[in-house]
């Protein structure tokens, strides 16, 4: 149990995707009121190459966009990417990055992330597996669900690369099958269904 004063319970919804990710996003992220008193964290698995998704996403969407660093606070109404070669964790209320946990094949950071959350985060998880080559994500979406989350994959049709949102629909353990555009919809309302319980 989290006995911090200051323990957050707002929730955290995790979007993770790779090939093809960016139009989702941009979707996603145009279709978002700024002020639901969200936090929105971008995870993107990438290996190698530096991420520009701070520098782009800014374009379409009003919340302040950062690049994640050491500790830094989590807070709602922010957009928060994944800095490249990292695994993200959290721990008392703020992001912590370590080494990437495996640098051959195909990424698992999305995994680890939700993993982290399950345990370490007090607040509403919604997790969204959007385009991408390979799984991650999949194996943790039974957890998320576990801990009361809610779990939404991108609808195939609407992907640039249908393999993760297909990896996250094949668990059994995917709450909704939408476009990013409804995607963003159904986030609408469930913040707003927190706001209206606290």
């Amino acid at each position: 149990m989290n006995t911090k004063n200051t323990a957050k319970d707002f929730p955290i919804i995790c979007v993770g995707g790779s090939a093809g990710g960016l139009d989702a996003y941009t979707r996603l992220l145009q279709n978002l009121p700024a002020n639901m008193g969200v936090a929105i964290v971008i995870v993107n698995h990438l290996r190698k190459v530096a991420t520009l998704l701070h520098k782009i996403l800014p374009h379409y969407t009003e919340m302040p966009v950062e690049l994640i660093t050491e500790k830094l606070d989590i807070q709602p109404n922010h957009i928060f990417i994944i800095p490249e070669k990292r695994d993200l964790h959290v721990l008392n209320d703020e992001f912590r990055l370590k080494p990437i946990s495996k640098p051959r094949g195909w990424p698992d950071v999305i995994t680890v992330f939700l993993r982290s959350l399950t345990q370490h985060w007090d607040g509403k998880l919604i997790a969204v597996i959007v385009s991408g080559y390979d799984g991650d994500g999949a194996e943790a979406l039974c957890g998320i669900k576990e801990v009361g989350g809610i779990t939404i994959a991108q609808k195939p049709n609407t992907a640039a690369q249908p393999d993760m949102p297909e990896s996250a629909i094949a668990t059994g353990c995917i709450d909704f099958i939408l476009s990013p555009e409804d995607i963003a919809r159904q986030i609408a309302r469930i913040a707003h269904a927190e706001k209206a319980d606290n």
